[in-house]
């Protein structure tokens, strides 16, 4: 609601070449109660009044010298872009009243002058100007507050798409985790070398400190990450677990640290990476000596510091991660050709855990043959009672290459083929380690030099269609991995 006060507080410029008119207009509003008043006799300087003071009523002689007073509404409007000009015009001219109205004026009134109705005019034109400018403030205010809401909105949207994909990635991890719940007790056995494991496990579960698990493969070195971090103070949230070598290189710092979309080709969205997923929590890094030697002092920062950019990100994030390694390789040896980094394998083996093959631990391979014969009579619908002492004793005197791996695949293999309650084994096993040893090298020796072949005949190139990996029917980083076990290198070019 626009006040009488505010009426008279309007600005008023006055323009006529004539003094006389101008002493009268200026007593005129004065003794009607204006304060604001400014006047000018030179019309040219109306526009640069009006752009440095922006009047809320222009009264405007329409017939002077030099510049009339349509050459000064032009001028006008070049300040008042949105084409409200606050112009009443003043004329001797009934033919001007039109001309004047239609090039912008709001009103006119003839010359000479009728003070009551002068007054009235002016009044109505300061009042619908001051609602004018008052519907505009709204309106800016409005759009203002609108822009914030907005910004709001885009914010909380963008938090919301970041909870939901974390929320997706987690509930992935949750239902493994369900399947991995009691993966503690089902770590099966009582020898000494598994007894001092799981009191090294337990030793360091309540802290916060870096674990790293050894031993060969099919040891179950997985099985005591899961028990570390159940046993944790962060058991609340679940384990989480990245297979370093199941991995492409190229994709294995997205993977771990999240990229931005447009990131690199084909990264058509955000992707959060298991740091970020995992914080709070505990992440699992398998197979850590597979990791490409160019992301281990990122990993290294992350150990050392809790922060990383995702890929295509300068913004560095803050997370709470505890990590748990395990390899099947002798990281110092790793260290030793190169292959890994000395202070990355210093930050990981704080606390080293060992976990013996299975031919140390012969002690639990009854109570491991009797829990997998349970489990997989059970899940075919068998009833297999009992297994043959001389089955026991060769399960027992075998040395297993591939540890409980192995026992279960074969375990498995004999009951699916089991005709009645006694269980049998359908595989003959090697039980002569020297000659087992002997065939393990030879095997080695042999895949070494396949591969070398196919790699020679595809001039070392590994991935597309005529790549090694393809013709060797292996995965890119499978056939990496096998090249760097089998210490195979690209000969130099003389």
């Amino acid at each position: 609601m626009i006040r009488k006060a505010d009426i008279l507080n309007a600005s008023i410029l006055i323009v006529d070449d004539q003094d006389a008119n101008v002493i009268l207009l200026d007593r005129m509003l004065k003794g009607a109660g204006y304060v604001s008043i400014t006047s000018t006799m030179d019309p040219y300087q109306v526009c640069e009044l009006h752009r440095n003071n922006r009047y809320d009523l222009i009264l405007l002689d329409l017939l002077m010298p030099g510049m009339d007073g349509f050459q000064v509404m032009e001028g006008l409007k070049e300040i008042e872009l949105e084409g409200y000009l606050p112009v009443l015009v003043i004329t001797a001219q009934p033919d001007h009243k039109l001309r004047a109205l239609k090039a912008g004026a709001k009103d006119f009134i003839s010359k000479p002058f009728d003070m009551l109705e002068l007054q009235t005019r002016i009044s109505n034109l300061l009042e619908v100007r001051l609602l004018y400018k008052e519907i505009e403030n709204y309106n800016k205010v409005l759009e203002q507050k609108v822009e914030e809401r907005t910004e709001e909105l885009q914010t909380a949207l963008s938090e919301i798409k970041i909870m939901k994909e974390k929320l997706e990635t987690e509930n992935i991890y949750f239902r493994y985790e369900n399947k991995m719940k009691h993966q503690f007790e089902n770590i099966i056995g009582k020898s000494d070398g598994l007894k001092h494991v799981l009191y090294r496990a337990e030793q360091v579960a309540p802290s916060n400190t870096t674990v790293l698990v050894t031993g060969e493969t099919g040891t179950g070195k997985e099985l005591i990450a899961a028990a570390i971090h159940s046993m944790s103070p962060r058991k609340e949230r679940p384990l989480f677990t990245v297979n370093c070598a199941a991995l492409p290189s190229n994709l294995i710092e997205s993977e771990l640290f999240g990229r931005e979309k447009g990131a690199f080709t084909g990264a058509d969205t955000r992707q959060v990476g298991r740091f970020e997923v995992a914080n709070g929590s505990t992440l699992c890094l398998d197979e850590i000596g597979e990791l490409p030697l160019e992301l281990q002092a990122k990993l290294l920062r992350v150990i050392q510091h809790n922060e990383f950019e995702r890929l295509g990100s300068s913004h560095t994030i803050k997370v709470d991660v505890r990590i748990v390694a395990t390899t099947n390789r002798d990281l110092a040896f790793e260290v030793s050709k190169g292959r890994f980094r000395q202070d990355l394998y210093y930050r990981l083996n704080v606390f080293p855990i060992t976990v013996p093959p299975l031919r140390q631990r012969k002690d639990d391979i009854p109570l491991m043959v009797q829990s997998f014969t349970e489990r997989y009579s059970r899940k075919m619908g068998k009833q297999i009672t009992s297994i043959q002492k001389e089955t026991m004793k060769a399960l027992q005197e075998y040395p297993w290459p591939g540890n409980v791996r192995e026992l279960e695949s074969i375990i498995e293999r004999a009951v699916i083929l089991c005709p009645g309650p006694v269980l049998q084994l359908t595989d003959k096993l090697e039980i002569s380690s020297p000659a087992l040893s002997s065939t393990v090298r030879t095997l080695e020796e042999t895949e070494r030099n396949q591969i070398s072949k196919i790699l020679s005949e595809t001039k070392w190139r590994i991935e597309g269609k005529d790549g090694a990996a393809a013709i060797l029917g292996l995965h890119p980083s499978t056939l990496r991995a096998r090249m760097h076990k089998l210490d195979i290198t690209r000969p130099e070019i003389k």
